[in-house]
C-alpha cells in the first residue's frame, strides 16, 4: 500500500508522533478526513499511539451535513475508533466574531480540536507523551495556499504553505496529492461524503482549486508538486531571516509602557528584508495579530525607520508603527506613552572659514547672534511659526498639515523655540531666519542626546 507507506515516512521523519502518544484527527466525512483516519487507524496498530476522532457539525448545510455527521459515525465504529461530534452554530459564530462563514468554521473547528486535545492531555497527566491534532491537509492544498497567499501580497511566511507540522497539529497526508487520496479510496472500495459547497467558484480557494491549478498542470503535470517545492525553499528561507531578526532586535529592544521600541539606526543599518522581519518581530511581542498583517503593512512600517519623528503607519488590529526621537516604535494606538521631551546637548564655538556644517537629521546649527534670548524646549503651541526663505512666516500648523503628519503625533513632537519663533521642529527643519550664513559669528549646536550614530 504505496499511499500508507508513504503517510508512515512522512511521519517518522517529521516525528508527528510520539511513542505513546495521542492523535486526535479531524474528521469531516470528506475523501481526505477519510483515507486520514483509515491511514492512521491501520499505523496505529504497529506504530503505539493511541487514536480518536472529532468531527464538528456546522450546522451550515441542512440535511448534507447531517450526512457527513452520520457518515463519520459509521466509519469510526467500523473502524473502532473512539468519535466526539460538536454541534456548532458556525452562521452566529461569524456574525459574532465579524468573520466570513469560511473563516469562522476554521475557528471553531480548530477550538474544539485544541480544547479535546487539551482535556486527554490533563487525563493523561504530566510526563506522558503529547497530544497531538491531525488534520487532512494534502499537497495540493499547500499548493493552493501558496497561489492564494501570492496572489493577496503575501511575504514570505505565506509563500511556504502548509508545513508538515505547526505546534500541536501535524498533517501526516501533507505528501500526498488529491489524485493519489482518491486512486487509494476508490481502488480500495472505501466511500466518503462529497461536499457541495467545493465547486462553488464564489470562494477564492474553489477557483484555484478547479480552474488555476489544473491550467497550470496543462505547462506542467508536476506543477503542484514544483509550486510546492518551492514553497518549501520559501519557508527555509523565512526562518532563516527570522533568526536573523531575532538576533538584530534582541536585547537592543525595550518596552516603553505598552509599546516596543529600538534605536532607530538598528532597524535603517540593516537590508530591506531584514528591517521587515525586525519590524514583524516587534509586532509579535507586542501582540499583534501577525495573522492580519500583510507584506503591504510590514513594509510600510518598516520604512519609517531612520524618518522624520512623528510619522506613523496604521496597523491592523489596532497597532500602529511610528517613530519617536531616534527610536522607532510599534505598540496599540490607544496604548501610546505619554510624550517626553529629549536630552538635548548645546555647544557655543566661533565660526571659521571652511567649517562644515552637520547634515545630521539630530544634530543642527544655528546663528547665535540672532537669538534675543534663551531657546526653550517644548511641544508645540497656538500661534508657533518659521520663517520661510525670503522673509515671510508659515505656521507650524499649516507645515505639520501640508507635510501630512497625523494629527495625533503632532502634539509629540519637541519644538526648540524663541518665543513663539521655531527655531527647529526636531526630526524635522529649521527656520531659514536662524540658519548659518556668511555673516555668521557665532554657532549655537545644538544635537538630540543619543542622536544618529
Amino acid at each position: 500500500m504505496e499511499l500508507q507507506k508513504k503517510v508512515e515516512e512522512t511521519m517518522r521523519r517529521e516525528h508527528m508522533a510520539e511513542k505513546g502518544g495521542h492523535i486526535v484527527a479531524a474528521v469531516s466525512g470528506g475523501k481526505d478526513s477519510a483515507c486520514l483516519l483509515r491511514v492512521l487507524k491501520e499505523l496505529s496498530g504497529s506504530w503505539p499511539f493511541t487514536l480518536e476522532a472529532l468531527h464538528v457539525n456546522h450546522g451550515l448545510r441542512g440535511e448534507e451535513a447531517d450526512r457527513d455527521e452520520n457518515f463519520t459515525r459509521e466509519l469510526c465504529g467500523r473502524l473502532g475508533v473512539k468519535l466526539t461530534v460538536l454541534r456548532a452554530d458556525v452562521r452566529k459564530t461569524a456574525a459574532e466574531r465579524r468573520l466570513s462563514e469560511e473563516e469562522a468554521g476554521r475557528q471553531v473547528r480548530y477550538e474544539a480540536l485544541r480544547a479535546l486535545a487539551e482535556e486527554r492531555r490533563r487525563e493523561r497527566g504530566e510526563g506522558a507523551p503529547a497530544c497531538v491534532i491531525a488534520t487532512a491537509h494534502h499537497r495540493d492544498d499547500s499548493a493552493e495556499t501558496i497561489l492564494l497567499n501570492l496572489f493577496r501580497g503575501s511575504g514570505l511566511k505565506g509563500l511556504g504553505g502548509i508545513r508538515p507540522v505547526s505546534g500541536s497539529v501535524i498533517r501526516p497526508l501533507i505528501e500526498i496529492s488529491s489524485q493519489q487520496i482518491r486512486s487509494w479510496m476508490e481502488e480500495n472500495g472505501f466511500g466518503w461524503c462529497e461536499d457541495s459547497t467545493n465547486g462553488d467558484t464564489d470562494y477564492a480557494r474553489n477557483r484555484i482549486r478547479g480552474q488555476i491549478l489544473p491550467l497550470a498542470a496543462k505547462v506542467n503535470r508536476e506543477a503542484s508538486a514544483n509550486i510546492v517545492r518551492a514553497g518549501g525553499f520559501l519557508a527555509q528561507a523565512d526562518e532563516y531571516l527570522e533568526s536573523q531578526a531575532a538576533s538584530l532586535i534582541g536585547s537592543r529592544c525595550f518596552k516603553d509602557g505598552e509599546a516596543f521600541g529600538v534605536p532607530a539606526w538598528v532597524l535603517s543599518e540593516v537590508p530591506e528584508i531584514i528591517r521587515i522581519y525586525g519590524v514583524r518581530q516587534m509586532l509579535r511581542m507586542a501582540g499583534c495579530p501577525l495573522r492580519d498583517v500583510g507584506a503591504v503593512h510590514l513594509e510600510a512600517a518598516a520604512a519609517l525607520a531612520g524618518g522624520p519623528v512623528g510619522r506613523q503607519v496604521q496597523l491592523p488590529g489596532g497597532f500602529l508603527a511610528w517613530n519617536g526621537y531616534e527610536t522607532f516604535f510599534v505598540g496599540r494606538e490607544e496604548k501610546l506613552a505619554a510624550p517626553v521631551l529629549p536630552k538635548l546637548k548645546f555647544s557655543r564655538f566661533s565660526w571659521e572659514k571652511g567649517m562644515e556644517i552637520p547634515k545630521n537629521q539630530y544634530t543642527k546649527w544655528f546663528d547665535y547672534d540672532k537669538m534675543k534670548g534663551v531657546p526653550f524646549l517644548r511641544f508645540r503651541r497656538t500661534g508657533d511659526y518659521f520663517q520661510l526663505p525670503g522673509g515671510g512666516r508659515k505656521s507650524l500648523k499649516a507645515y505639520m498639515i501640508d507635510e501630512k503628519i497625523p494629527q495625533k503625533q503632532r502634539d509629540r513632537i519637541p519644538v526648540l523655540a524663541e518665543g513663539s519663533h521655531v527655531i527647529w521642529l526636531i526630526g524635522y527643519r529649521i527656520s531659514e531666519y536662524y540658519k548659518v550664513t556668511a555673516q555668521t559669528k557665532q554657532i549655537l549646536e545644538v544635537a538630540v542626546d543619543g542622536g544618529e550614530r
